[in-house]
């Protein structure tokens, strides 16, 4: 399974997005997702400076391709409200984070992307997010869109 109970964080206390995506690669890392924690958390922000991975609505999809991920992964967490410097200026409370092998780049992580943001355009999907409190809660979500099994 793409995501599991672990690899949720509620109200992550996060000072920045560099913190938000430490705190979260350290999960992934915890539930054996990835091999090498500081080669993923480089990914990630070579990726996040390349352009901003805040796409709008409140949420950020930031995601990394590196061989220090072992299987595919996805990573959810709500923040107070925190700056991404998001493509609409706004600022996010919602993080998807997503870590792929870099030899599945391609098909894998283009399917995640697709599939995760063509549900985040519906403000019901965004509503639903916001209004989990339990990591059970956001499963059920997930499962509920389709989303468990990219």
């Amino acid at each position: 399974m793409l995501i599991n109970e672990h690899l949720v964080a509620l109200n992550l206390e996060a000072t920045s997005k560099e913190d938000a995506i430490r705190k979260l690669a350290a999960l992934a890392y915890k539930e054996g997702r990835i091999n090498d924690q500081d080669k993923y958390i480089e990914s990630v922000l070579h990726r996040e400076a390349e352009y901003s991975t805040g796409v709008g609505f409140g949420v950020a999809i930031p995601h990394g391709r590196t061989n220090a991920v072992n299987e595919p992964v996805l990573l959810f967490a709500t923040v107070k409200s925190m700056d991404w410097q998001s493509l609409d200026g706004e600022p996010i409370d919602l993080i998807f984070m997503i870590g792929v092998p870099e030899e599945e780049t391609g098909e894998t992580h283009l399917r995640i992307l697709a599939a995760l943001s063509r549900k985040l355009m519906k403000a019901p999907f965004r509503e639903a997010l916001r209004s989990v409190t339990t990591p059970a809660d956001l499963i059920e979500v997930m499962r509920e869109n389709d989303l468990l099994s990219i």
